[in-house]
């Protein structure tokens, strides 16, 4: 029996466990004491971290479709098809879909695998579904897309504002530091259209319809200056373009009144909120799904930086903008430059300099210097232009649950001649492939993954993956040889590729597998060989050139689609704290299953009176992209016209009805707001 120290594979905040092995087999999950993050403390979904991991129906050999039916292949049968396909394609044909869900090592090797390999510019992956307007609008403000604060900071805030995220369902560990921070008399402010169970322990509960949230900040940001409560000298300082920020927020449509009636938080409550925001001397403000997934989705994280930058709250303990990343390497994914418009360390491809260093390094020639197709992008293609797209490589991903409109999304996949996917198991998103190649999970292989507060941190085999299942590293590898590229893929380990991702990454180029080995491991940046970490940014300047961060006058937009006589209700989404994202682990885990085994809507007991509705009756939810039957959930914890669903759940599937209209600059869809009616399902007869 042994155990063997990793970090959870689940939400991003990256708590440490030990896997307990015994006889060769994974047995359970033990507390890991010396982690900083989690101090031995798990949630649910840690404490079951090994149910799904030995699942009978995990993937163990490739599978090859023939006549319609995946037939059981050779490891060396699948790579010569695929590589024949992939030679087959012209670069600008494929596609690649990195995972928020895999190694660091291994999202960089999917890049570069696309890049160096393919020659195609088109790599993304779910950071554009979930945290691409935080990379895009904290990037603009400050000159960086990451949480600014490390998680310990958050039980020293004086002030602690919540908004967008169910943090203690989504992420229970930071939860534990804002109820630290409560205990120490910090006010805490909690703003969505639920009363979750984050927001039972708020001080000041906003309610509010989805899509506000520009009008929010802005009416908070009046009020704030209306009462010279701003940070003058952070301001002056550290600042530019107040004078405009100003112009836009003072504007008479967003008076604590005028926002009262965009938003629905009464105005007494709102001017409570910006004056504990104002005064406290440390407010942390925390978002996640709940700001970024909206058609402005950027301007609502810009809004969010605002306001910090306006009060002063950046760069101390207990302050910062906590973006909090709802998948375990959300964060690594990106940093690892498994974007369309960069390399790893967020080099822009389109910076010549930039494709010429990695042209050294990686001893080829790579794809066009330009950006390439989001995921989004890809989707739309797929359906809307057949033919443009021929051929698309996914690992761990699986849009046939996660994107939007899925009717859309299943048009777009079949119309592909040739799709490689790569997982665990065979997913929504497998079925539909010609080649599916067996992974191994994070207990079966090394590795890094990067959390929330840009913390890097090991994982550790603990046991062998099943059959012949390879780790994702490793079959990157044996298939760029397959195509040639043995010279450019030469690993022999994880810790070799890591060695490289720290040559070329300039934020890691100071990580090592050693230095990794500390419980307290290392945030990024973190420059050279002897540089400690950066636990807290912008403590001195912004990463602006100027070192000055940008204030961004924005001006409120309604959601893209708003309630009308036809769909009269708004629909949001979300998870809950049993399932995760697809539910292609959690839903393995006899423990969670168990306690949350389907999906359903909540309703506020007006709305659902009015239509003769009842507590946990099948209803069928309906908007302008399809229909869902599913049960209702009367409570007066979700404010009247808005409805919820979570999204885990294929039987009835939130993501039928979700709008895929865009943000314009992040290109992230508009999960949190869209417009739906409610039927009541006909009566059948006994």
């Amino acid at each position: 029996m042994k155990y063997v120290q990793t970090t959870c594979p689940y939400c991003g905040t990256g708590c440490s466990f030990n896997l307990v092995v015994a006889d060769g087999k994974l047995t359970g999950v033990a507390p890991y004491h010396r982690s900083p993050v989690n101090e031995g403390k798990v949630c649910p979904k840690g404490t079951y971290a090994h149910e799904f991991v030995g699942s009978p129906d995990r993937l163990k050999t490739p599978l090859i479709k023939k006549d319609g039916k995946f037939v059981a292949a050779t490891w060396d049968e699948a790579y010569d098809l695929i590589a024949k396909k992939f030679k087959s394609y012209k670069p600008e044909e494929m596609a690649c879909l990195s995972s928020a869900r895999v190694s660091n090592e291994e999202n960089y090797l999917m890049q570069k695998f696309a890049r160096a390999v393919l020659k195609t510019p088109h790599v993304d992956h779910c950071a554009r579904l979930c945290h691409a307007s935080t990379v895009v609008g904290l990037a603009g403000a400050f000159g960086s897309g990451a949480m600014t604060q490390s998680i310990g900071d958050i039980a020293d805030a004086k002030c602690v504002f919540i908004i967008g995220s169910n943090t203690f369902e989504q992420h229970p560990l930071i939860g534990r530091r804002v109820m630290q921070a409560k205990m120490k008399g910090a006010k805490l402010i909690y703003a969505d259209p639920r009363l979750t169970a984050t927001g039972k322990q708020a001080d000041l509960f906003l309610p509010f319809y989805s899509g506000a949230d520009v009008a929010i900040f802005n009416g908070l940001m009046q009020q704030i200056i209306r009462n010279g409560w701003e940070n003058k000298e952070f301001i002056e300082k550290r600042t530019k373009d107040f004078d405009k920020l100003k112009a836009v927020v003072m504007k008479p449509e967003y008076s604590l009144d005028n926002v009262a009636k965009i938003s629905g938080i009464p105005a007494k409550d709102l001017a409570t909120a910006a004056e504990w925001i104002a005064k406290s001397g440390a407010t942390a403000i925390l978002y996640s799904m709940g700001i970024t997934q909206h058609t402005t989705g950027v301007d609502n994280v810009k809004s969010v930086a605002n306001i910090q930058m306006l009060t002063g709250n950046l760069g101390r303990p207990g302050t910062g903008v906590c973006a909090l990343r709802g998948q375990n390497n959300v964060q690594g994914a990106c940093d690892m430059g498994a974007l369309p418009n960069v390399y790893s360390g967020y080099q822009a491809v389109i910076v010549p300099d930039n494709k010429k260093k990695m042209t050294d390094a990686w001893g080829t020639e790579l794809a066009e210097g330009k950006v390439g197709y989001t995921v989004t992008d890809m989707i739309n293609i797929l359906a809307d232009k057949p033919g443009t797209l021929k051929c698309l490589y996914i690992m761990g991903e699986n849009p046939m649950l996660s994107d939007p409109d899925l009717h859309h999304v299943e048009k777009g996949l079949r119309n592909l001649e040739f799709l490689v996917v790569q997982d665990i198991f065979l997913t929504e998103t497998a079925e539909l492939a010609n080649v599916v190649l067996p992974a191994a999970c994070y207990a079966e292989k090394d590795g890094t993954q990067t959390s929330t507060e840009r913390r890097v941190q090991r994982w550790r085999k603990a046991v062998n993956p099943p059959g012949q299942a390879k780790a994702d590293w490793q079959i990157f590898g044996e298939l760029a040889a397959k195509m040639g590229f043995a010279k450019q893929f030469p690993y022999k380990s994880a810790e070799e590729v890591f060695v490289e991702v720290a040559k070329v990454t300039p934020s890691y180029a100071g990580m090592s597998y050693a230095r990794l080995e500390k419980p307290e491991a290392l945030h990024w940046p973190c420059p050279t060989a002897d540089h400690p970490g950066t636990p807290i940014l912008h403590k001195e300047k912004f990463a602006h050139p100027d070192g000055l961060g940008v204030f961004t006058p924005l001006e409120w937009k309604p959601a893209a689609e708003v309630p009308d006589k036809d769909y009269p209700l708004i629909l949001t989404t979300g998870r809950c704290i049993w399932q995760w994202h697809t539910g292609t682990m959690t839903r393995r885990s006899v423990s969670l299953e168990s306690e949350a085994p389907t999906g359903w809507i909540e309703i506020n007991p007006e709305d659902a009176n009015a239509l003769g509705i009842k507590d946990k009756e099948k209803v069928r939810a309906v908007t302008r992209r399809g229909q869902v039957e599913v049960p209702a959930r009367v409570t007066k914890d979700i404010k009247k016209g808005v409805t919820f669903m979570p999204f885990h759940y294929k039987e009835c599937a939130a993501n039928v009805l979700t709008n895929n209209a865009l943000d314009p600059v992040a290109k992230i869809p508009e999960f949190k707001a869209c417009a739906v009616r409610i039927e009541k399902l006909p009566e059948v007869k006994k």
